[in-house]
């Protein structure tokens, strides 16, 4: 585990931070082309930090003309993969060399813990390059089972210039989650930061540069959804978009491609996600433990976040108990003092939107205020199935408590949504544990435990929470590739070679 330093020091490093805020097109930075730029501000105490290039069309006609250059010339495309893998792994290693710098700057940047930015999102961003790195040069091709006059080679190749549309929550990690395997398979990537939190991802573009991956290879164009997001996704010539965030912003990305040239898509979005406790659960304090830390991790700014409870109600009095004493050790404040687990909200904007939700209606079993700043306690609601807390993502630290009366009621509760990315059963019967998981409509189930899984699974969603691939993984690879079916014909007679 990473060793945390005092908030007095993670102050000082603050303060001596240089902050990048042009984009990064064609391995230098560059303002943006109209001049214009946006404020980008520390939601914990409401002040800027700096103003950074608002880029606009023409800035992503001129990224995606120079990543196109730099794809068709196989400066990267065309590596050998072990070259592809040991700059990867430079490029990790540089980032572990700046890991304390990036991770105050995360911090700053998105109201983020320094605890979960040091502990969590650094850490879990090197490693996912690495593993992705790692792989590179171990994933084969196929040979199809055709006759003995025919060989049919099914091959991937990179799919070309790639857009990555990044959410706000982990500006790190999800950068990590799509860089990692596009880098991997070849591509050339313009990345598209969250407006709200652009400082680290243009840190990282630099250190790529540095690590020695080729100039147009990776762009980063900071900016706002109408201006960056909309002609990234509109343009003739980027073969793919990844992007994760909203469900709404997400069918607007399929929109611009049914406009444009059809490029693929693939899409992480919302969730509103379960964790059913059955009456036979074992160790309620160990489940409570796992409640909360679903449910208040990155302060609710989740989209596998655990915010729906469904409890069986001869242990729901007992459960409740347990979740509000764990509850009670997520402190909240200063986002650079270690001691804290809750930070701010990512901007005003969103505390207003999810401090609206406090106002429901619903029997407030713990928090449901605000502080100074855009800070919202960790709040434990409950409620009926069919209100607005139970039904709509607040991305914020809101649990919702729902009473059920049988496993079946618990299953059925935990589908009526129209997300499907993350659920998690406690259960101390295998049986219903298994049928618990293979019943709920969902990407990853997880068994007695809150958790995403890890670098080695499949993370995506079901219904409106995902769409076309997955991250993380080889799957991840999938959505960076296409595939090539080579048909060779051996044969020596004519006929037989006809059709």
């Amino acid at each position: 585990m990473t060793d945390l330093l005092t908030r007095e020091e993670y102050k000082a490093l603050a303060a001596g931070l240089t902050l990048p805020t042009n984009a990064f097109i064609d391995g230098s930075y560059r303002p943006a082309a109209s001049g214009k730029t946006f404020e980008t501000v520390n939601p914990a105490t409401g002040e800027t930090l700096a103003s950074v290039a608002a880029c606009g069309a023409e800035d992503v006609d001129f990224a995606v003309l120079k990543a196109r250059e730099a794809f068709e010339d196989g400066r990267w495309s065309k590596l050998h993969p072990s070259e592809r893998k040991d700059t990867l792994i430079r490029f990790a290693k540089l980032i572990t060399r700046n890991r304390r710098e990036l991770a105050v700057m995360e911090s700053l940047d998105s109201g983020k813990t320094i605890y979960d930015c040091e502990t969590v999102d650094v850490p879990e961003t090197i490693h996912c390059l690495k593993w992705h790195a790692e792989a590179i040069d171990k994933i084969y091709d196929q040979v199809s089972p055709a006759s003995d006059d025919h060989i049919a080679m099914i091959v991937r190749e990179p799919v070309g210039v790639v857009g990555l549309v990044l959410p706000w929550n982990f500006p790190l990690l999800m950068l990590a989650w799509k860089i990692g395997p596009a880098l991997a398979a070849g591509c050339s990537v313009i990345v598209k930061p969250a407006e709200e939190t652009s400082l680290t991802a243009l840190r990282i573009a630099e250190l790529a540069m540095e690590a020695g991956i080729p100039r147009g290879v990776f762009n980063v164009v900071p900016g706002s959804g109408p201006d960056v997001g909309e002609p990234l996704g509109r343009h003739m010539d980027v073969d793919m978009i990844s992007f994760t965030g909203s469900t709404e912003t997400g069918r607007r990305f399929l929109r611009y491609a049914a406009d444009s040239n059809l490029k693929e898509v693939v899409l992480e979005m919302g969730g509103k996600n379960p964790s059913v406790v059955l009456k036979d659960a074992e160790n309620l304090d160990r489940v409570a433990a796992h409640v909360v830390n679903g449910a208040f991790w990155n302060m609710g700014e989740n989209c596998s976040a655990s915010s729906r409870l469904i409890v069986e109600e001869d242990i729901k009095e007992a459960l409740l108990e347990r979740i509000l004493a764990h509850a009670r050790e997520w402190t909240i404040g200063d986002p650079l003092d270690p001691e804290h687990r809750v930070g701010a909200l990512v901007s005003s904007d969103h505390f207003a939107k999810v401090s609206s939700y406090l106002d429901k209606g619903a029997k407030v079993l713990m928090g449901g205020g605000s502080r100074d700043g855009a800070f919202v306690e960790p709040t434990v609601l409950e409620t009926d199935p069919g209100s607005t807390i139970a039904r709509e993502e607040i991305f914020g630290p809101v649990l919702s408590v729902l009473t059920v009366r049988s496993f079946d009621e618990a299953i059925a509760l935990a589908n009526d949504t129209q997300y499907g990315l993350a659920a998690s059963i406690f259960t101390g019967n295998a049986r219903k544990a298994l049928r618990g998981a293979r019943a709920i409509r969902a990407g990853t189930v997880t068994v007695n435990c809150f958790g995403e899984g890890d670098i080695t699974t499949p993370f995506g969603g079901f219904k409106q929470s995902g769409f076309g691939g997955r991250d993380n993984s080889l799957a991840a690879h999938d959505q960076y590739t296409q595939l090539k079916t080579i048909w060779l014909d051996l044969s020596d007679d004519e006929d037989e070679a006809v059709g």
